[in-house]
């Protein structure tokens, strides 16, 4: 986590400053240098050109020993400042006059005194040498000016630099925070996100002795259609609400995470038994209690809560998030408002259940799933009027796989839009090849999944697959649950129009069972009604009252009724007398392959529906 601008803040200003001033220091050593270089040469050429005039002027003195002679022209060197000292010599190494003159002796040498010599000629010939020893005090002089120059400007360029140092710092930390908080803070609800989730999960807190942690899972019931209704504005506001009520559940040590979605986690350090975490958990679902208040509405709205316990559950702390995955949606399984705790068997249920997702996408291109049909005949005479496509799997090693198993597998891992448009093909083909045997011309019934009313390229596909065949389009009806207007209900209404306008028909299937209001069903541009088999079972009894209400409301909306999951000659009769239009169940004959419905129903007088 991001580390509060202070000691440390201060100390990486102290370092940066530092550096900078040993850099700047370093360089103005180095410019002083090449300075003190430049300056001591220029000396030196000047000092070898004034001892090159000297010697030009004093071979006639030097040839004749004229000391006063040299001595005169070496009191020439009075007005040069940079000459110390100054002789000169004959071929024999002997003074013949010096600078300063006699009883005036030079100041003695303590720091940088270069010394330079020219020969005296006369006719070419050497007769003696001016020496000269420089005085570079006038040099180190300028070259400490300079310094102070230059540490005066780099005290004022500090002094100005400094400031804007740490402003500039003090931007760079906020930015970093900032981009900390991003990392590991969601925007919506302000809790700790899925990255710092993984951290937690990294570097799991200290276990008290005799403790457990909790980590719970939480999942908000239906919160899509809270997402359709208010739109994502009024979702994150729910999200938010959601977040505080939470937290306010926590205790110190406690973490709260927005996981993506609408999906937290809670991680509940220290706790004392499975049964102390499923109070907490508990205590969490209370605050859902009151409503919400978004978008000027009162929501009320559940969660499902998954617990698992470490380190009693999981050997690895990581293995946690899974464990409590695997609880939250057995959680979800057992209805709203439940809080589920982990159990060994959930991740066995879980690895089975990606086991068969595997298998079912394998058994699509394998030719392992099949078309099973079940009559569909007028109440009052058993004429046969259509058949509805149940799919079924046969699983090579597990055997016969029911739908209730593996549709719901299809639908979580999207393969259903896959499976759905072969059992449209499938269906469509059969139905197609049993018009050119001359075995009539019957209607065909496919279940449509929530997921292929969403599909925008459905229709055109069906298009396709009717021009394919050449079947007519009121030959083929498509059956779609009372939950597709839980979707997006504009949306659907929109695409079922699209359908219909093809001239298929379609059905409401186990109607009575889902959410549809009367101002929806007046919308939705459908052909015929199919009574759930709960209903159609509980006859005789309370399913008597259901079904005549629904036949009823049918009739005033100019809807044909379908009674699924006939058994018996009481429920037949009774639906007979009541006006159902038309029946299906085992009472009139059981799902069979396309065989042995064509054998046993398609050799019969039947007509069109």
């Amino acid at each position: 986590m991001t580390r509060p601008f202070g000691a440390t803040g201060a100390g990486n200003l102290r370092s940066n400053a530092t550096g900078a001033a040993l850099a700047l220091a370093l360089a103005g050593g180095l410019l002083l240098l090449l300075q003190y270089v430049s300056l001591r040469r220029e000396a030196l050429a000047d000092a070898s050109a004034q001892a090159q005039l000297v010697a030009s002027t004093s071979a006639a003195a030097v040839v004749f020993h004229d000391r006063d002679s040299a001595q005169a022209t070496l009191a020439t060197l009075g007005p040069v400042a940079s000459i110390r000292s100054a002789s000169i010599t004959n071929a024999a190494g002997e003074v013949v006059a010096t600078y300063p003159g006699p009883g005036h002796a030079a100041e003695p040498c303590h720091l940088d005194c270069p010394a330079v010599e020219a020969p005296v000629l006369l006719r070419g010939e050497r007769v003696g040498a001016v020496q000269m020893r420089l005085d570079l005090r006038r040099v180190h002089a300028r070259l400490f000016g300079l310094a102070g120059a230059f540490v005066v400007a780099a005290f004022g360029a500090f002094a100005l630099t400094l400031p804007l140092m740490r402003r500039m710092r003090a931007r760079v930390r906020a930015a970093e925070a900032r981009l900390d908080r991003l990392a590991h803070y969601d925007a919506v609800t302000g809790q700790q996100n899925r990255n710092a989730f993984n951290a937690c999960l990294g570097h799991p807190p200290r276990l008290a002795e005799g403790k457990q942690h909790a980590l719970m899972q939480l999942d908000l019931d239906r919160f899509k259609e809270v997402n359709d209704t208010l739109g994502h504005v009024g979702g994150d506001e729910l999200l938010r609400q959601v977040g505080e009520r939470i937290a306010t559940t926590l205790r110190d040590g406690d973490r709260l995470f927005r996981l993506g979605g609408d999906e937290f986690a809670v991680l509940v350090a220290n706790v004392g038994s499975a049964r102390e975490a499923r109070q907490f958990a508990d205590a969490i679902l209370d605050q859902f209690d009151p409503p919400f208040g978004v978008g000027g509405q009162q929501l009320q709205v559940t969660a499902s809560v998954g617990v698992s316990l470490w380190p009693d559950d999981a050997a690895g702390f990581a293995d946690l998030a899974g464990n409590a995955d695997a609880a939250m949606y057995a959680a979800k399984r057992e209805g709203r408002r439940r809080v589920a705790l982990y159990e060994p068997r959930l991740r066995e249920e879980q690895a089975e259940k990606l086991s068969l997702q595997a298998d079912l996408r394998r058994a699509l291109d394998a030719g392992e799933l099949r078309l099973h049909y079940q009559p569909q005949v007028d109440a009052r005479d058993g004429a046969l009027l259509g058949a509805e496509a149940l799919l079924r799997w046969d699983h090579p090693l597990r055997g016969a796989i029911p739908p209730s198993r593996f549709i719901p597998i299809a639908e979580d891992s999207g393969l259903i839009v896959d499976i759905g448009r072969w059992v449209i093909r499938e269906a469509c083909g059969q139905a197609a090849a049993w018009r050119r045997q001359g075995l009539g011309r019957l209607r065909i019934a496919v279940n449509l999944s929530v997921r292929q009313t969403r599909d925008d390229e459905l229709p055109a596909f069906i298009d396709e697959v009717l021009a394919r065949h050449g079947m007519p389009a009121n030959f083929l009806e498509l059956e779609i649950t009372e939950s597709v207007l839980l979707e997006d209900a504009d949306h659907a209404i929109s695409q079922l129009a699209r359908l219909r306008a093809r001239g298929l028909h379609l059905a409401i299937d186990d109607f009575g069972t889902g959410y549809s209001s009367m101002a929806y069903l007046k919308r939705l541009p459908i052909d015929k009604l199919k009574i759930d088999m709960t209903f159609v079972q509980a006859i005789p009894g309370d399913g008597e009252a259901i079904t005549t209400a629904i036949l009823a409301m049918a009739r005033q909306l100019g809807l044909q009724v379908v009674a699924e999951g006939v058994e018996t000659e009481r429920q037949q009769e009774f639906l007979r007398v009541a006006g159902c239009d038309q029946i299906q169940g085992f009472r009139i004959g059981r799902a069979l392959d396309a065989q042995a419905f064509a054998e046993r129903w398609l050799g019969r007088a039947q007509r069109a529906g």
